[in-house]
């Protein structure tokens, strides 16, 4: 019989100084806020691409709109959907939501109306704030739903949150300029009223007093998993500061720090390790409305960033530029996320000519992010790092659930403070999602992974993304995470393609490195993972692409490059290749 790996091995690379446990107590998300503007009223709490933003300004926005929400009939416990990209008013929106007892429910501003139903009439929602260049969307969704639709739309214009005078408008990408600045008409809607939020908040009352508590549901963020339709997540307020007040110690983040957010605030690694862990650890907040690597290059150099939590395709864009240099990272102490493995060629660089680290972590939507980080002292590449602050996991067999030896590869599971209460109003669902071991409840991820002697986790994928070939099992991760390596080769995703003899075989959907002084070759490729990779792993296969299609997350949709070679595979005459992803602006 073997032995199941200790599970309390990475303690002995634990962060000094970082408690094991932490507890965030009775705490709730509008009283940090509110204290910010309590004890520093004047000073600068937000910058918003120049527009400087104090605390007593930031609560007070928050507080008028939450008294327009009460007076439109929002409750405690109502669901409020915000609909935008990141800017202030969605700084506004999310804590107005929280004042009025309400739960936030915040959306993918890509999303399209079809999609925007399914959150509508499952969260229940009766009102919604959104941004005037997708109100409309929005407002098709909630006609498409009849009476069972919105009853209020808020809109408000990302315009009124500018710089006076067009600010720096001048060094904006040429999209952001007509995008940012251009005000849009109210949409209509069929069924319930629209509303501006300016005009709104202007005769809007003072809201009523707040009573909340720490294990009150406060927001429903929806993740979409591996099968059906989007699940809320429910958190509160306990489980998102838990994450966010235990990152000050792990990520060295003190009183006065900068913290720059350009990954979006309605996936959970920015609203919790981005808005609020900077909220309620007296930092300041630099945010960007999207990914663009000039804007936050100078970002970062301009406003003295000192912590900025990403997605590694953010850095790998930004090293790619061709006038990148030391300065403008040199005020930077953290940098670090998750979402997909950073590259070693590019973390290798990152080290050598910034002497920066990058810290890789692991987490989920129903984990209010990170359940696994490195060691800021001890960080390893292509490694999820070890279990967070209060955090406990295991590897187990998918089908058995029998705890693993280390090396062995199986489901990662997970407990602690941060894990969400539950799908929202899908028992079996939640049922399903969890399992005890040695008395404690954990949460099983759906990744598979391993733990290494030192307790250090690394993912070998999502459970069902494997492919077999010739009885071998290949995890498209490893193979993705050596392919960069090649200098030609930006990024790749690895997915499988039907085989007559071996079942099935790897093939690479490349990005090739810009500025080649020769043009990369599917052949020459090949041949250079030929010699890189185990036989059973080296892609067979190379198909050349301008760009990855991503989630508004940053995360590349494997599951789509996977459907549209499945339809090629199933239709050997069609000799389409596979479509070119739209090219959109990482957000």
């Amino acid at each position: 019989m073997t032995t199941p790996a200790d599970p309390h091995a990475h303690r002995r690379a634990w962060p000094p100084g970082v408690p094991l446990q932490f507890d965030p107590g009775e705490r709730t998300l509008w009283e940090g806020f509110a204290a910010r503007a309590a004890a520093e009223p004047d000073a600068i709490g937000l910058d918003f691409l120049g527009r400087g933003y104090s605390w007593r300004e930031l609560v007070q926005s928050a507080e008028r709109l939450a008294g327009a929400l009460q007076a439109l009939g929002v409750a405690p416990g109502d669901r409020v959907l915000l609909f935008s990209q990141n800017c202030p008013q969605f700084v506004f929106g999310l804590h107005a939501a929280v004042r009025c007892g309400a739960v936030a429910v915040p959306l993918n501003p890509m999303n399209k109306a079809g999609e925007l139903s399914h959150y509508i009439a499952d969260a229940g929602a009766k009102v919604a704030l959104a941004a005037g260049d997708i109100a409309a969307e929005l407002a098709r969704a909630s006609d498409s739903l009849g009476p069972e639709g919105l009853a209020h739309l808020v809109v408000f214009q990302l315009a009124d949150a500018l710089p006076q005078e067009g600010g720096g408008a001048a060094h904006w990408p040429p999209a952001w300029q007509s995008w940012l600045q251009a005000r849009h008409p109210l949409p209509r809607l069929a069924h319930g009223q629209v509303h501006d939020e300016s005009a709104l908040v202007a005769q809007a009352p003072a809201p009523r007093p707040l009573s909340a508590r720490a294990g009150d549901l406060v927001l429903l963020p929806y993740t979409s998993g591996t099968t059906g339709l989007p699940k809320g997540c429910c958190h509160t307020h306990a489980t998102l500061l838990h994450n966010a007040l235990a990152s000050g110690g792990w990520m060295d983040q003190r009183p006065g720090d900068v913290a720059l957010v350009v990954v979006p605030m309605f996936h959970i690694t920015g609203l919790v390790m981005g808005l609020l862990a900077a909220i309620h650890l007296h930092c300041k907040l630099v945010l960007l409305p999207r990914w663009d690597r000039q804007q936050a290059a100078r970002a970062i150099a301009r406003q003295r960033v000192t912590h900025w939590a990403n997605i590694p395709t953010m850095v790998i864009d930004l090293l790619a530029a061709p006038d990148v240099d030391r300065q403008a990272l040199a005020s930077l102490r953290y940098i670090g996320g998750g979402g997909a493995a950073m590259p070693e060629a590019v973390a290798t660089r990152l080290h050598e000519e910034f002497g920066l680290t990058y810290v890789e972590g692991y987490g989920l939507t129903e984990t209010a992010a990170p359940t696994h980080i490195n060691p800021r002292h001890a960080a390893r590449r292509q490694c999820l790092g070890i279990p967070y602050v209060g955090t406990e996991a295991r590897v187990v067999d998918p089908d058995t659930l029998r705890p693993l030896p280390a090396g062995e590869v199986g489901e990662i599971v997970v407990s602690g403070p941060q894990v969400f209460r539950g799908y929202w109003r899908q028992p079996e669902a939640t049922a399903a999602a969890f399992i005890e071991l040695d008395g404690r409840r954990f949460l099983r991820t759906g990744d598979l992974g391993r733990v290494d002697p030192d307790g250090y986790y690394h993912l070998a994928d999502r459970l069902k993304r494997m492919i077999n070939a010739s009885g071998f099992k290949v995890w498209p991760a490893e193979v993705e995470a050596l392919l960069p390596h090649h200098p030609g080769v930006q990024e790749a995703c690895v997915i499988a393609r039907r085989h007559p003899y071996r079942g099935e075989t790897v093939k690479a959907v490349v990005v090739p490195r810009q500025g080649l002084a020769e043009p990369l070759t599917e052949q020459a490729l090949v041949e250079w993972a030929r010699g890189q990779m185990a036989a059973f792993k080296y892609p067979r296969e190379i198909e050349f692409a301008q760009a990855l299609p991503r989630s508004a997350s940053g995360k590349v949709m494997w599951r789509e490059l996977q459907a549209r070679q499945d339809e090629l595979d199933a239709a050997p005459r069609a000799s389409a290749s596979i479509p070119q992803p739209q090219k959109k602006e990482t957000p």
